[in-house]
């Protein structure tokens, strides 16, 4: 049985292969692809030097990579800060500096929004966007999600326990400023498997 949020997607790969797991638009993974794309996204960020447990924010749209990125983050050893696609730039960058991001994963439609207060996240030291090609961003390194991809590397995996940290998981603030919530591994197994 699953410890690890991540390994949760390795037992349905062993178990139906095949099944499919996630729909994006026209397109669909079975388990066996999300698998094999977590294992992409974790060596991915490993590759851009991610430490075990620094934080990794993903601000995204509901789309594949977004999946990947949590699940690829939680594989590394890290934790990950989902950040609600609905907010504000200046609401990110509060959550980038209370969190202590140091990866951040989004579009590059939304990077562009993003220049006047990224420079304020003293944590950020990179910026991993979706598609082929990374912008260029003065005072930041950006990285193209697709080479991120293909040129990480399986070594030096962080090890977790169930107890560990898997997700900071903000509020909405709508009464004050957001609070990041801590789950750990076993929060999160245990919810999914409630559900």
């Amino acid at each position: 049985m699953a410890q690890l949020i991540h390994e949760l997607i390795g037992e349905c790969a062993r178990r139906t292969p095949s099944a499919p797991a996630l729909r994006y638009q026209e397109g669909k993974l079975s388990y066996i692809e999300l698998a094999q794309g977590v294992e992409a996204a974790a060596c991915g960020l490993l590759g851009l030097g991610l430490q075990r447990l620094e934080r990794v924010a993903v601000y995204l749209e509901k789309r594949e990579e977004a999946v990947l990125a949590l699940f690829g983050t939680a594989a590394a050893g890290a934790v990950f800060v989902p950040v609600n696609p609905l907010l504000k730039p200046e609401q990110l960058a509060y959550i980038l500096q209370d969190s202590g991001a140091r990866v951040l994963v989004t579009s590059p439609q939304r990077l562009a929004t993003l220049g006047a207060v990224l420079g304020q996240c003293s944590e950020l030291r990179h910026v991993v966007v979706t598609g082929a090609q990374a912008p260029c961003v003065v005072g930041l390194r950006v990285s193209a999600w697709d080479e991120c991809m293909r040129e990480g590397e399986a070594s030096g995996r962080h090890r977790c326990i169930e107890a560990d940290m898997a997700a900071l998981m903000y509020t909405s603030g709508s009464t004050g400023k957001p609070k990041g919530v801590v789950l750990s591994h076993r929060n999160m197994v245990a919810g999914a498997s409630s559900v």
